[in-house]
């Protein structure tokens, strides 16, 4: 989904610590990652933008310096904002702390985070003879009595 390289004349028309927008498009800084004009305002079959979506993904970036760009590069090529654009910016990004989940660096919680399958380093650990340890809720379940019978044997 990256467009072509932005073209020699980088004429900044606006520019933050991350994101620039140039004639051609809209430029990562460090990454050279590049929106052209003509595809920033791309939607999904949902109707949501994509690029709100797609970026979203990327470790690099963040989301107020990428959402001050992209609104700036909406306004200055004349592409219509609306409300699908804040809920791309809600789905992608995730949701203000106070609306749930846990606040990320920036306040918002990605929904890759909400969603992300707890990882093996936290799961419980198997007791120390090797054999794993007993859930203490769930099918299974063994009454305390037969948990001691076990632990001795």
């Amino acid at each position: 989904m990256i467009d072509l390289a932005a073209s020699g004349d980088d004429v900044v028309l606006f520019e933050n610590a991350d994101w620039r927008v140039i004639a051609d498009g809209l430029e990562h800084r460090e990454t050279g990652y590049f929106i052209g004009r003509d595809g920033l305002g791309r939607r999904s079959e949902t109707g949501l933008w994509e690029w709100p979506l797609h970026l979203a993904e990327k470790s690099w970036c963040f989301l107020r310096p990428f959402r001050e760009a992209f609104h700036a590069a909406a306004d200055l090529f004349d592409i219509e904002r609306d409300e699908a654009l804040a809920q791309s910016f809600v789905t992608g990004f995730g949701l203000r702390m106070g609306q749930g989940g846990q606040s990320g660096s920036e306040g918002f919680t990605k929904l890759a985070e909400m969603v992300r399958p707890t990882s093996i380093a936290r799961r419980k650990p198997a007791l120390t003879d090797g054999r794993p340890a007993l859930h203490r809720h769930g099918a299974g379940r063994k009454d305390e009595a037969e948990m001691a019978r076990v632990s001795l044997s």
